[in-house]
């Protein structure tokens, strides 16, 4: 406690936790907050993935844990301490600087103490402390050890799905302590005694069935790709023809299932089917779409290891079965996690007959950063187009929009892909303006809802989450004018316009290459657009 003297007043400052014992109290049923807690998974979820299951309410004491819950749950952790050599470091090596402390967007919007990052890694360090380390055993609560029980349960679960694994607080750690990855093997531990959220889950056993998280079936995807083209057609007049399952293209292409039928996503889907239109006229260039693997997305990389791997090979059982020779991805997050840095170690490389390394058709591009994975960004691709006037843009056409970039955890922190789409939006923008300098690039502040988090129940937690981003947002906008929040993550475009309105910024949500389907000239365009993909009237050179 602090006391400040103030005018002959005395001003008392309290923490909420007093101590690092204090602070591993668990939280209960009774502590947890609407709006912050997730419902748990689905009966035929568990049972299709094979996830332990019973009946049971987080809001009630009793948690039904299963028989032996206790034993399981350590078998686990000592697996994954000996499987897992950087998870036993980061066990080992934290110090409690608290230099990640405040680098939590969560901790930022809740105030919540054990929402820093370095005490969310603390809630699993006392049971490692506890059980598999000798100064824990006989010294306990002293060591900063605590004994796993129920309420232990209780506190892992609240705390572990109020963490969207964006990586932030690693950038800062002196040490390089990867606090995501200890959530990650958390969620493996509440996995193995089948105290896990619904949300995830759900998507997970949808894309395990039918190749993408929405579930949606072949008829749905083609009806969805011929709506789009329509769309199309009523704003250019061109009518496009889009490959479907074709065997024998030079390039499968493959984007977030959210693409086919959600906006604001469904301007990037146009923008996409526009470019590659126009590819195939200028250059004969050769892709296809497919029904089986419709999904660019991994949600296994949010829940377990086991989950991700059964995920992240139907993109390249897919590209061999029709004989394409490398892939092209979408505007996806934790795409990019799952195929550029868990491949070499979540599955073997894949050894497939007719993959190759890529290389670009139009303009002989090696994408030597993508040789291993096989599979290329699509902001990657454009900006090659462009830097090799590949393609012809008129950036009037985005006139009616001031744009900021918004740098998506997985491709920005995870990939360093930084200066790609920034290339390609200055490209077909007039008008561009950076957020500060601290919220970008490496430091970029996540939106909130990733890492499982886009639940409708935990609205509150994501727009606290969301707030350092909305406020770098209503700086750019209130001091540029700022009217276009631009990111290449379909998480991002699903959570964003949510969290603008909440915080009162008429600030409208796209992604990348919605931008360059407005700017794109097309070869067989013969009328003057007069609308932008939106159904927007175009203002062109008006500022």
């Amino acid at each position: 406690m602090v006391e400040l003297e103030r005018d002959g007043e005395y001003l008392k400052i309290e923490q909420k936790f007093t101590s690092w014992k204090d602070l591993l109290k668990p939280v209960t049923e009774k502590d947890f907050k609407p709006g912050f807690y997730h419902y748990p998974i689905l009966k035929k979820d568990a049972e299709y993935l094979g996830i332990p299951y019973r009946d049971w309410d987080p809001t009630e004491p009793d948690w039904h844990l299963p028989e032996g819950w206790k034993e399981t749950f350590l078998n686990k952790f000592k697996e994954l301490l000996e499987k897992n050599r950087q998870f036993k470091l980061f066990m080992d090596i934290c110090v409690r600087c608290g230099a990640c402390a405040d680098k939590c967007h969560y901790y930022l919007g809740t105030g919540d103490p054990k929402n820093m990052p370095v005490a969310r890694a603390e809630l699993i360090r006392s049971i490692y402390r506890r059980y598999f380390t000798k100064v824990g055993k006989i010294f306990g609560k002293w060591a900063g050890a605590r004994e796993l029980t129920e309420d232990v349960i209780k506190d892992l679960y609240y705390y572990l799905y109020q963490c969207s694994l964006c990586r932030r607080c690693s950038a800062f750690c002196p040490y390089g302590i990867d606090t995501a990855d200890i959530v990650w093997r958390g969620r493996e531990l509440l996995q193995s005694i089948g105290t896990v959220q619904r949300f995830s889950y759900i998507s997970i056993a949808a894309c395990a069935k039918t190749g993408n998280h929405l579930g949606l079936l072949p008829g749905g995807i083609v009806e969805s790709l011929q709506s789009a083209a329509e769309d199309i057609y009523d704003i250019t007049g061109v009518e496009i023809e889009i490959p479907v399952n074709k065997k024998g293209a030079d390039i499968l292409f493959v984007t977030p299932s959210g693409d086919y039928f959600a906006t604001p996503h469904w301007y990037t889907f146009m923008g996409y089917l526009m470019l590659f239109h126009e590819l195939e006229e200028r250059y004969g260039f050769s892709y296809t779409w497919s029904t089986y693997a419709s999904e660019g997305g991994n949600f296994g990389t949010f829940a377990s290891y086991e989950l991700a791997q059964k995920l992240s090979h139907k993109i390249y059982d897919e590209a061999e079965r029709l004989g394409v020779k490398w892939i092209l991805g979408g505007e996806c997050g934790h795409m990019w996690r799952d195929k550029h840095q868990f491949m070499a170690t979540m599955n073997p490389v894949p050894k497939t007959k007719t993959l190759e390394e890529p290389v670009s058709p139009i303009t002989g591009t090696y994408f030597e950063n993508a040789a291993e994975a096989k599979i290329v960004h699509i902001a990657e691709f454009i900006a090659d187009l462009i830097e090799h006037k590949k393609i012809n843009l008129d950036k009037s056409r985005n006139d009616h929009w001031k744009v900021t970039f918004h740098d998506s955890c997985n491709p920005a922190r995870g990939m360093g892909l930084y200066e790609e789409p920034r290339y390609v939006i200055k490209n077909v923008c007039n008008y561009f303006y950076e957020m500060p300098e601290h919220t970008i690039r490496e430091k970029t502040y996540c939106c909130g809802s990733g890492g499982g988090l886009l639940a409708d129940e935990v609205m509150e937690l994501r727009m606290r989450g969301g707030m350092p981003r909305a406020m770098a947002v209503k700086h750019v906008h209130k001091r540029y004018g700022v009217n276009y929040l631009c990111t290449i993550c379909a998480i991002d475009r699903a959570a964003f316009p949510h969290l603008l309105e909440f915080w009162k910024l008429p600030v409208e949500v796209g992604g990348m290459t919605e931008l360059v389907g407005n700017a794109l000239i097309l070869s067989d365009e013969e009328q003057e657009r007069e609308l932008d993909l939106r159904g927007n009237p175009l203002h062109k050179g008006e500022e």
